[in-house]
């Protein structure tokens, strides 16, 4: 039985004891009835699982606290423990022995033999909450197993950092491979004295996790070599989520703590020269392999340091890996191939995840040998496979407020560096004024990115990012700004099924009534017949070099084969 001290707020208390699980709600059928406006329906429920007792908030308004801090999930409860419903302050007097369960099948559920004629004494309200402790008794055990892990890991993770300290080695001028080295030696030695560990728990598994969450970036590490997962995100330092095959899903790993996880963000920026802390709580960095961080931590973030690595392929990829998976047909990558040669200046616009910076990736390699490439990235992620190449990178400020180098500083700076082509990772503000006047100076055949759903809204969204600059042009100029510099804009997508694609080349042909005249190309169809196809239109900026482009490239349609999700854009 649990027994609780219940003290209400209009001064009336009373000392009760219940049978486990034990429902808490407005409902009159519920075990503990509070008569609140503060409470719901069916507000919390404390029952055993694999022998712990935990509280679980069932979705209220007005929340569930314990010990002063509002919780949706929590275990174990214990003696004093105080707990707060609405209006009813209840303090645990007394619970069941640890890994003894009320009457009945394991977490408070009935004998088999008789489970129709158990639930015929129960009112309909708990039915439900009673069954559904009975499914969860298996998966409670497995919590509270992991629980206890976490436990062990978290201590064996102290202990090899102080015993790293007590050894006072410059772990700075260890590499990488020696500072792993000797954390194991130092974990495996402690291993081998510790006694608290459990004889069943796997001692080599222990080794490899504390090892990871102290020298390297801890559960991330399995992820990052699982080529299925293309993205990871840490919503919490006890959560954590993967894609796959272009789909979310769950994964049972967990970090130790919140230290653990603000120490690997700590270890991945490091490097770069950037900082995370209370001051600039925020962070855009990558990986040794070139992967994609952003990193969030307290206080903005509430729920704990947040994490997102967006992965990418092993090995660089060309314009064939795009064709072997569908993302666009053999007459587009001609023709993207052939502009890209002729220096056709070209913007790839599409929506978050839609595989922008890969194809940026793809059209930039296809830029004739002998020229000189500048590329300018808030954190570099291209990677492109000519000699004459030059990589910048911008720089947020430093803790004094100062030294802050932005995109637009690059774009400028690089004018002044003989590029025959400069490549723009990605405009968001006012670099977008001066990437489109280096397009129009001289620099044709410069290539970037912005966010847009279709290419009409990528160019109100050039004409937002030059208004940013703070030129104070009239729209008719920025217009002609624009149509003078950009030849063709590059639509990518990402469908429901994960998989990325081109959905649209649009060519721009001028101006006409004060607005910026488009036409299309090639385009992605799918009415019940998905398909690639091109438009028949001529383009204008080819005028000069028609024949370099075969008419069957503009008109032909090619049918689309199903092809399994987990394909769509794995390398």
């Amino acid at each position: 039985m649990l027994k609780l001290q219940l003290a209400y707020e209009d001064g009336r208390s009373a000392c009760q004891a219940f049978a486990l699980p034990l429902l808490i709600g407005r409902d009159p059928a519920c075990d503990l009835a509070l008569k609140s406006w503060r409470v719901a329906r069916r507000h919390a429920h404390i029952a055993q699982r694999g022998g712990i007792l935990f509280i679980e908030d069932l979705g209220s308004l007005g929340g569930t606290f314990v010990n002063g801090r509002r919780v949706s999930d929590y275990g174990p409860l214990s003696v004093s423990d105080e707990i707060i419903v609405g209006p009813c302050r209840m303090q645990v007097l007394a619970v069941p022995p640890t890994g003894v369960q009320e009457p009945g099948l394991p977490g408070g559920g009935f004998p088999p033999s008789q489970p129709a004629a158990a639930l015929m004494t129960i009112p309909l309200s708990q039915q439900a909450a009673r069954l559904e402790d009975v499914a969860q008794t298996n998966a409670a055990a497995g919590m509270a197993e992991e629980a206890e892990r976490v436990r062990h890991r978290r201590r064996l993770h102290k202990a090899l950092l102080d015993a790293l300290d007590l050894r006072r080695r410059d772990i700075m001028a260890l590499s990488d491979a020696a500072l792993r080295s000797e954390a194991t030696n130092v974990l495996s030695s402690l291993l081998e004295s510790d006694t608290e560990l459990p004889s069943g728990m796997d001692r080599g598994q222990i080794l490899r996790e504390v090892v990871d969450e102290a020298v390297g970036l801890g559960p991330l590490e399995p992820l990052l070599a699982d080529r299925s997962v293309t993205e990871i995100m840490v919503n919490s330092h006890a959560e954590i989520y993967v894609e796959r095959a272009g789909r979310l899903e769950r994964d049972k790993r967990a970090f130790s703590s919140e230290q653990a996880v603000e120490a690997i963000i700590d270890r991945i920026v490091a490097p770069l020269g950037r900082r995370v802390d209370e001051a600039s709580p925020m962070v855009d960095a990558r990986l040794r392999d070139g992967s994609r961080v952003n990193a969030v931590i307290r206080p903005i973030a509430l729920r704990g340091a947040c994490l997102t690595i967006r992965k990418f392929p092993e090995r660089r990829l060309d314009m064939s890996d795009l064709l072997n998976v569908g993302s666009l047909d053999q007459h587009m990558a001609a023709f993207l191939s052939t502009s890209i040669r002729l220096r056709k200046s070209v913007l790839v616009s599409g929506g978050t995840g839609s595989g922008k910076t890969t194809l940026l990736n793809v059209l930039s390699n296809c830029i004739p040998d002998g020229e000189r490439i500048i590329t300018i990235e808030d954190a570099a992620e291209l990677r492109l496979n000519h000699e004459h190449l030059v990589s910048l990178e911008s720089r947020p400020e430093n803790a004094e407020g100062k030294g802050k180098v932005e995109i637009r500083d690059l774009v400028r700076n690089a004018l002044r560096m003989r590029p025959d082509r400069i490549i723009v990772g990605e405009c968001r503000g006012a670099e977008a004024f001066d990437m489109l006047s280096a397009m129009n100076t001289g620099h044709e055949g410069s290539l970037t990115t912005l966010h847009a759903n279709s290419p009409r809204d990528a160019l109100s969204r050039l004409e937002t990012m030059i208004l940013m600059a703070g030129m104070e042009l009239p729209l008719a100029a920025i217009r002609e700004h624009i149509a003078a510099a950009v030849d063709l804009i590059v639509q990518q997508a990402r469908l429901s099924d994960g998989k990325r694609l081109v959905t649209a080349i649009v060519e721009i042909t001028g101006i006409e009534a004060g607005r910026i005249q488009m036409q299309e190309l090639f385009r992605y169809r799918d009415d019940g017949e998905k398909r690639f196809e091109g438009c028949g239109v001529q383009p204008e900026c080819f005028q000069q070099e028609a024949e370099l482009l075969p008419l069957e490239w503009l008109t032909q349609t090619t049918l689309i084969g199903a092809r399994p999700a987990a394909e769509a854009w794995q390398f």
